[in-house]
């Protein structure tokens, strides 16, 4: 046996530590909306436990734009996308019966709409349909994104996108910057719904720009889905009461792969990228839950799972999938475990024949805006007041719920760190509970903001983006 030479071995041992080095520190960047595997677990050691305004909190940036898209982090950069309001139409008034925000007088324009109470739904009067609102072609924005030093908070660089008006209404709480952007250390993609796709490295040079199309939604409360990167390749999830699609554009030209439509209205889901034990795979979330061939467009397979429109994302470990909508009274809907390797269509045909590819299904399973939150064979689901219901990811069976009082709305998605489960409010308080059984709170931290947006963690650090600050803790 030929034996390799001395210079070729200690090639290999130094392309060995590179590519460890490497992937440890990726693990350590949050590249997209809930990190880089999409599952929301901290992937360092040394983070906070505790903090306030005046504990714990490395540095603050103010925010001078709107956005309810999250942070992501590459090494010592921070990412914000923002659109700054330079003309505004005044807000329409609502007739009589219009509906009123639940509990919180107080609420910024964000990314998902408050529930309805009776009475008519935006857009509709007493007697019907009111004439569309055309007033926001006159209102003029910029589009922006930022970087921020992740050691000190001082702005690196902004970037203006686009300014003009915008090319369709949004829902007064809303946005126009509601989709996370996602990097992959060479470059950073901003998804600014209905404006378009912006690529720039990662200097704050413009790359490319791709126009998706523009499209109603639901009620003008305009989109939310965040694009996600892999392997060089962008996947946009495209949910609108128009023309829905998924699209798969090449990251480094941005030409387009492939592109699928879908028999889908409008939904705010971020499309998830399963790894499992049997292929990789792209899935979505709507009314029914599709999932496609990365390399294709081509579907796999679809589950019908009712509901109303599909808003949080869902979560995985390597031999099952953890997936559902929020239902209503009108529409009932369930959280499923579906087992990897699945083709066609998989839907139940009834509750007593759920077929071969379906675990289990649990019709109160607590979802809420944010997605689940997968940890140590348990999934914890908040729900829009801060209700808990803890389900074990290996049957189903709800192990605990919970609600805990005098809480905010919550629309951001929870995180594990060190066997504890924390999850905050729009009043800035963040719950800390055990992880596992019986439930215990453990204490309480609070920053004076507002938040909707879920965080991004690094080894050392937590980042909050606030409605007027972005706000870095660390030890």
């Amino acid at each position: 046996m030929k034996k390799a030479s001395p210079s070729r071995v200690s090639a290999l041992i130094c392309v060995s530590i590179l590519f460890i080095a490497t992937s440890c520190s990726q693990k350590q960047n949050w590249p997209q909306f809930r990190g880089s595997d999409g599952n929301m677990i901290a992937p360092g050691k040394s983070l906070p436990e505790t903090w306030g305004n005046d504990k714990n909190v490395k540095w603050t940036y103010e925010i001078k734009g709107t956005g309810w898209s999250s942070p992501v982090i590459w090494g010592n950069r921070v990412f914000i996308t923002s659109t700054f309001p330079e003309k505004v139409a005044p807000a329409p008034q609502m007739g009589p019966g219009g509906p009123e925000p639940e509990g919180d007088d107080n609420r910024e324009p964000g990314k998902n709409p408050p529930q309805q109470g009776p009475g008519p739904r935006p857009g509709q009067g007493p007697g019907g349909p009111m004439p569309e609102d055309t007033s926001y072609k006159a209102e003029i924005y910029r589009w922006e994104v930022t970087c921020v030093d992740l050691g000190t908070g001082k702005e690196i660089w902004k970037q203006t996108a686009f300014h003009g008006s915008p090319r369709t209404a949004k829902q007064p709480m809303n946005t126009y910057a509601n989709e996370t952007p996602v990097t992959d250390g060479k470059r950073i993609c901003a998804y600014f719904g209905m404006i378009g796709l912006y690529c720039y490295d990662m200097n704050g040079k413009l790359l490319w720009q791709s126009d998706l199309g523009s499209f109603k939604t639901q009620n003008g409360w305009g989109a939310g889905s965040s694009p996600v990167l892999y392997q060089d390749v962008i996947y946009i999830q495209v949910d609108n009461e128009i023309h829905s699609f998924i699209v798969a554009i090449d990251a480094a030209t941005g030409k387009e792969k492939w592109k699928a439509d879908r028999v889908e209205k409008t939904n705010y889901s971020t499309p998830f990228i399963w790894k499992n034990n049997v292929r990789t795979e792209l899935v979505t979330g709507g009314k029914t839950i599709h999932s496609y061939d990365l390399n294709t467009g081509k579907v796999l397979w679809e589950l019908k799972a009712g509901g109303e429109q599909n808003v949080p994302s869902p979560v995985a470990d390597n031999t099952h999938l953890y997936i559902g909508n929020e239902g209503s009274p009108q529409s009932k809907s369930s959280f499923y475990a579906l087992k990897a390797g699945a083709a066609g269509d998989i839907t139940p045909k009834d509750s007593l024949n759920p077929g071969a590819w379906i675990e289990w299904s649990a019709p109160d399973a607590g979802l809420g805006s944010g997605s689940p939150l997968l940890y140590k064979g348990l999934i914890y689901n908040i729900g829009g007041r801060g209700e808990i219901t803890v389900t074990n990811s290996a049957d189903g069976k709800q192990i605990f719920k919970k609600r805990i009082n005098g809480m905010g709305a919550v629309w951001a998605t929870p995180w594990a760190f060190n066997d504890k489960i924390y999850f905050y409010d729009e009043k800035g308080v963040t719950h800390v509970i055990k992880a596992g059984e019986p439930f215990k709170q453990v204490s309480e931290n609070k920053l004076n903001d507002k938040f909707w947006a879920s965080v991004a963690i690094t080894g050392e650090k937590i980042v909050f983006r606030g409605v007027e600050k972005l706000w870095c803790v660390g030890k």
